[in-house]
C-alpha cells in the first residue's frame, strides 16, 4: 500500500476508532445511571444487548455524522464542481487549504485539469476562428474569379490572369491543409519520431535549389558554407524545417539582398543557420512568430499561412533540438537550429547577418 492510500486508509480508521469508543463509552455510561437510579435491577442478557444495541446505532449515526462531516463535504464539493465543468464552466476552482494529504492533492489536480482545459478551450475557439478566415480567403477569390470567367466578353489576357490567380488559391488552400493536418499530427506525437542517417548538406543544397527560381528573380546573393555531416533524424520532417525558413528569408529579404546559410560543428551537436539582411523584426514578433497563424508583416499575408514556423519548431523540438532567432528592424533576420548528435568533417566561420 502506497503512502497516500495509507494516510487515507489512517483517518477512517481512527475516526472508526473514536465513534466505538465514543459509543462503548456512552453504553457503559448510561447502563451505570439506569443501575444506580433502580430503573432496572440484575438486567437480563436480553436486555443489556438490546440496550447496547440501540445506544450504539444512535451515538455511532450522530457521531458519525459528525465527524464524516468535513471529508465527506469535500468529496460532495469536488462532485459539484465537476458538474459545472461538465457544463463548460472552466472557471470553477476548489480550495487546497485541506489537511489530508490525498483530498488535497485531488482539489489540486482538480484546479490544474480545469485550468488546462480553459486554456484547450480558447485555443480551440481561437484556432477553429483562425482557420476559417484563412479558407475564407482564398474561397471567396476563387469564387469572384470564376465569377469573373463566366462572362464571353471577357479578353483572353483577363481569361489568363483569372485563371493563374485561381490556381495560386488553390495551391495556398492545399498548403493550408496540409500544414494543418501535418501539424496535427506533430502536436499529437508521444514517441521518439522515426529515423534515418543521410547527408544534411545535401539535403540543405536541395533545399536551397527548390527555390532557386525565387532567388535567381530577386537577383539575390547567396553565401553557402556547408560541411559534410552525416545527421541520423527524419528526413521528410527536416526537408520541411529548412524550406519554411528559407522561404521566410527570400520572401522577405529585398531585391539584390543576401542570404547566409551555414553549417557546422558544435562538437556534440549540428548548427544550421539561415541568415538574411532582411526587413528584419521587433521585439513582439518575435516573441509571437511560432503561434499558430501568425504574421509579423499583416501586408504580405497573401504569401503565407502563418503555419511555417510553428511547424519548424516542433519538427526541431522532436528531434531534441533547438531553434533560436535573433533580428533587428531593417538589419535582418537569423534563425539558428542546434541538432544534437550530429557529426561534422569540419568546421565553419559563422557570419552575422
Amino acid at each position: 500500500m502506497n503512502k497516500h492510500s495509507f494516510k487515507v486508509s489512517a483517518m477512517f480508521s481512527i475516526l472508526v476508532f473514536i465513534i466505538l469508543f465514543i459509543t462503548i463509552a456512552l453504553m457503559g455510561f448510561f447502563t451505570m445511571i439506569l443501575l444506580n437510579l433502580g430503573i432496572i435491577h440484575n438486567p437480563r442478557l436480553e436486555v443489556i444487548f438490546i440496550l447496547s444495541g440501540v445506544v450504539s446505532i444512535l451515538a455511532g449515526t450522530f457521531f458519525s455524522r459528525v465527524l464524516g462531516k468535513r471529508p465527506l463535504s469535500i468529496i460532495l464539493e469536488i462532485n459539484e464542481a465537476t458538474k459545472e465543468v461538465v457544463k463548460g464552466n472552466f472557471e470553477v476552482q476548489l480550495n487546497e487549504d485541506i489537511q489530508v494529504t490525498e483530498l488535497r492533492s485531488m482539489a489540486h489536480n482538480f484546479n490544474v485539469m480545469v485550468k488546462e482545459l480553459e486554456n484547450t478551450e480558447i485555443f480551440r475557439k481561437d484556432f477553429i476562428e483562425n482557420v476559417s478566415h484563412e479558407f475564407k480567403t482564398p474561397l471567396s477569390a476563387i469564387e469572384g474569379y470564376v465569377t469573373l470567367l463566366q462572362k464571353r466578353s471577357l479578353p483572353e489576357e483577363r481569361r489568363a490572369e483569372y485563371t493563374e490567380r485561381i490556381l495560386l488559391n488553390t495551391r495556398r488552400l492545399s498548403t493550408l491543409t496540409g500544414n494543418i493536418l501535418l501539424l496535427a499530427r506533430l502536436e499529437n506525437q508521444e514517441i521518439a519520431v522515426k529515423k534515418e542517417t543521410y547527408s544534411l548538406d545535401e539535403q540543405l543544397r536541395e533545399a536551397i535549389l527548390l527555390f532557386e527560381s525565387q532567388w535567381t528573380d530577386k537577383e539575390l546573393e547567396l553565401d553557402i558554407d556547408l560541411c559534410a555531416v552525416d545527421y541520423s533524424g527524419n528526413k521528410e520532417l527536416l526537408m520541411q524545417v529548412w524550406q519554411n525558413i528559407l522561404e521566410n528569408a527570400i520572401k522577405f529579404v529585398p531585391r539584390q539582398g543576401e542570404i547566409h546559410i551555414i553549417l557546422k560543428d558544435e562538437h556534440s551537436n549540428v548548427t544550421v543557420s539561415i541568415m538574411d539582411n532582411g526587413i528584419g523584426m521587433d521585439e513582439d514578433a518575435k516573441k509571437r512568430i511560432y503561434e499558430k497563424f501568425y504574421q509579423a508583416d499583416s501586408s504580405r499575408t497573401n504569401a503565407g499561412n502563418g503555419l511555417g514556423l510553428t511547424l519548424a519548431k516542433r519538427i526541431v523540438d522532436l528531434h531534441n533540438g533547438t531553434i533560436e532567432v535573433s533580428s533587428k528592424i531593417g538589419k535582418g533576420t537569423a534563425f539558428t537550429v542546434t541538432l544534437p548528435l550530429a557529426d561534422c568533417s569540419a568546421p565553419s566561420s559563422f557570419i552575422q547577418p
